[in-house]
């Protein structure tokens, strides 16, 4: 499979084409993210490819999609809690400022984070991490994949 899919992340989810897809949600879909410099990092995608910012949702959509977001923050603290004694806590963040569609970033945070940036912002991290191949998601990241769609599984049920 080509990277085509990045080109359109949400189209591709609702095509069934893009292979980070965790689970379809109520308002979006939960994708596990590109890199994986912290072990279980996510972002929640809104399913409506037109909106770019959490107004331009029905006020129901966007209860929903603030749900969704709370379901996957919960997944992924479950999730690593259960893979990570390290574990720490989950950073919820809506921002908007570089990808022109609406989407939620889950990053779980752990004890073993390099001091300089355990209590800052995630990106704030080295650039380096943002390309190194040893963060890419890839096989490797299927135990981490199937712990976060199980939890996801048990909380919807």
């Amino acid at each position: 499979m080509t990277d085509d899919w990045r080109k359109d992340r949400i189209g591709a989810a609702v095509r069934g084409e893009n292979p980070t897809v965790l689970r379809k949600l109520t308002a979006g879909f939960a994708v596990i993210g590109d890199v994986q410099f912290l072990p279980g990092y996510s972002v929640l995608l809104a399913d409506d490819p037109a909106a770019q910012r959490l107004s331009d949702l029905p006020r129901a959509k966007r209860l929903a999609f603030l749900s969704d977001m709370d379901q996957l923050g919960e997944a992924v603290e479950r999730a690593c809690r259960r893979l990570d004694p390290a574990f720490r806590r989950v950073n919820l963040e809506i921002l908007g400022n570089k990808d022109p569609f609406l989407h939620a970033h889950v990053w779980p945070r752990f004890e073993w984070e390099p001091a300089e940036v355990v209590g800052a912002p995630v990106w704030l991290y080295p650039r380096d991490r943002w390309n190194e191949e040893q963060f890419r998601l890839g096989p490797r990241h299927d135990v981490l994949r199937e712990a976060i769609g199980s939890e996801l599984d048990q909380l919807r049920a």
